[in-house]
């Protein structure tokens, strides 16, 4: 995936690029971690927006947010969104010290963005939606 407000965010600014290789190592991290997905950004018309809006929100939180980026869409990136369970790009996933505690999709109003964060810092580690079947017995 090239696009400059992206490259932008791990060559400017020094975010992770997550993969799978890196993933588990990247959200066992202390604190927290956040996941950015931005999925295609030339078929996803909210990434370059959410792009932009990240590095704000790390500087807002005065450093609490780590960063990563999950550029690979259709591998490793696939992988990892059917752990998280979401279905809409661009997410940020958020993970306290390798604890999922929930994510945020799309372009949010700035206001949004700060409580659903401030929210999250105190939430509880919960399970990722995950990908499931139902069960139906006979």
């Amino acid at each position: 995936m090239n696009h400059p407000l992206i490259d932008r965010l791990l060559n400017e600014l020094g975010y992770a690029e997550v993969s799978l290789a890196n993933h588990d190592e990247f959200v066992a991290e202390p604190g927290m971690n956040v996941l950015f997905f931005p999925g295609d950004p030339t078929t996803v018309k909210d990434a370059t927006d959410v792009a932009v809006v990240l590095p704000e929100l790390v500087a807002t939180f005065s450093g609490q947010l780590r960063p990563g980026v999950v550029t690979d869409v259709f591998g490793d990136g696939k992988t990892l969104k059917q752990r998280y369970g979401f279905s809409t790009y661009p997410t940020l996933v958020f993970m306290r010290s390798g604890d999922y505690v929930g994510a945020i999709s799309r372009i949010q109003d700035w206001g949004e963005y700060l409580n659903q964060i401030s929210d999250l810092f105190v939430a509880a580690p919960k399970r990722p939606p995950g990908f499931s079947i139902p069960v139906v017995t006979a």
